[in-house]
């Protein structure tokens, strides 16, 4: 993954996305990596990236019918309609974790996106990236963005 820009005397970390010093923590430098792999050699659009956002917070859900769970995402990058007047769509949902990934880092992700309703789930942690397929299996690595768009763009085109 990438590098994290630290204040050493202050156990901060920057956040390129919320633009903001943070609490270091050892989730929080998993989560910062994989931001700024994401964003500077992945093409992860930062101004469509959402952190630590509250899934009442998320633009789509914004008219759920039902009350939602109190419950925060830890990264869920969007993508943007073909009419730029549509909604951010939910493109990728990433739970970062600082332990091993198991079935319960498996079971909260795929919680979280029976809300947020992302086309592609993943989990990380010190070790990298893992991107989690419908049948369970689990495939390391991230792609790029624009991968993940045409997966989308395939997967909704006729036949």
């Amino acid at each position: 993954m990438g590098s994290c820009k630290l204040n050493d005397s202050s156990g901060l970390l920057y956040d390129i996305i919320r633009k903001r010093w943070v609490k270091k923590t050892p989730e929080e430098v998993i989560r910062q990596m994989l931001l700024q792999a994401m964003v500077k050699h992945l093409g992860f659009p930062s101004a469509l990236i959402a952190v630590e956002k509250e899934l009442r917070q998320m633009p789509h859900l914004k008219m759920y019918p039902g009350p939602l769970p109190d419950r925060r995402a830890d990264v869920v990058c969007f993508s943007t309609g073909s009419d730029p007047a549509e909604a951010l769509v939910p493109l990728l949902l990433v739970e970062c974790k600082e332990e091993l990934l198991n079935e319960a880092a498996k079971n909260q992700v795929l919680g979280y996106n029976a809300f947020v309703q992302a086309r592609f789930v993943a989990l990380a942690n010190a070790k990298g990236v893992w991107l989690l397929l419908p049948q369970g299996e689990m495939i390391a690595g991230l792609p790029r963005y624009g991968e993940l768009l045409q997966a989308v763009s395939k997967s909704t085109t006729p036949a």
